[in-house]
């Protein structure tokens, strides 16, 4: 008998392709229901509740109540994490489903992966802080260095409220487009936050887009390039 985790029962989950295009549709870190879930694998609404209930035994959805609504999310950052990975590795591979178009090219320049920014403008600020000594590796992932508290309380992040929490406060998560890191977990997820609160940037909320307006492109070139002087 083989010893370790069962990969076989988490391929298989994914694998199946009503599956995958629900789970695909859930990193752009919008919580859907189950309607909704079902226009996107374009299956019956019963059929997509029958894939809900074993993608959330298999621990990959979570479920969540709002008034007389049930929604449906990823069940973590681990699971966003594998769906990049996965989708790097499918593009590399060459299997892609569909022609590029400018929603790809969009995709491709600044997306959201789970809840946190991708694509080109993900892995520059990434990048952008490692060169800085704001963020350093530390065995197999990073940490936020002295400088990099700094930067991130200057941009208006309460970083002891991020330290509280129980998730990784910073993560790298391999891009599938750019083959780079970009940069996730709590602070990841609070740098979107905070790019979005200061209207330099807005989610297409049918696709995973992210949008920077021409203001906001400035602020984020200052803000990946040196110290930034006014973020407003």
């Amino acid at each position: 008998m083989k010893n370790g985790p069962d990969i076989a029962q988490i391929a298989a989950l994914i694998g199946d392709p009503a599956r995958a295009n629900m789970l695909t549709a859930l990193m752009n870190g919008i919580a859907l229901t189950a309607t909704e879930l079902a226009s996107e694998a374009g299956v019956t609404v019963q059929t997509a509740s029958s894939h809900l209930s074993k993608l959330q035994e298999g621990g990959l959805v979570a479920p969540r109540k709002q008034g007389r609504h049930k929604y449906f999310s990823l069940a973590s950052d681990d699971v966003a994490k594998v769906l990049e990975g996965l989708m790097g590795l499918a593009s590399g591979a060459g299997h892609l489903r569909t022609r590029p178009g400018p929603k790809d090219a969009a995709l491709r320049k600044a997306r959201v992966c789970y809840n946190h920014l991708a694509g080109e403008m993900g892995t520059r600020l990434f990048e952008s802080m490692i060169t800085r000594q704001f963020l350093r590796s530390n065995g197999e992932d990073i940490e936020l260095t002295v400088a990099g508290a700094g930067f991130v309380r200057d941009f208006g992040i309460d970083l002891d409220a991020l330290k509280a929490q129980r998730s990784a406060l910073c993560r790298q998560c391999l891009d599938w487009s750019e083959r780079r890191s970009h940069l996730a977990g709590s602070l990841g997820r609070a740098m979107l936050g905070r790019i979005e609160e200061l209207g330099w940037a807005r989610r297409d909320r049918k696709t995973r887009i992210v949008v920077f307006s021409p203001k906001g492109k400035l602020h984020f070139d200052e803000l990946t390039a040196s110290w930034p002087k006014r973020l407003g």
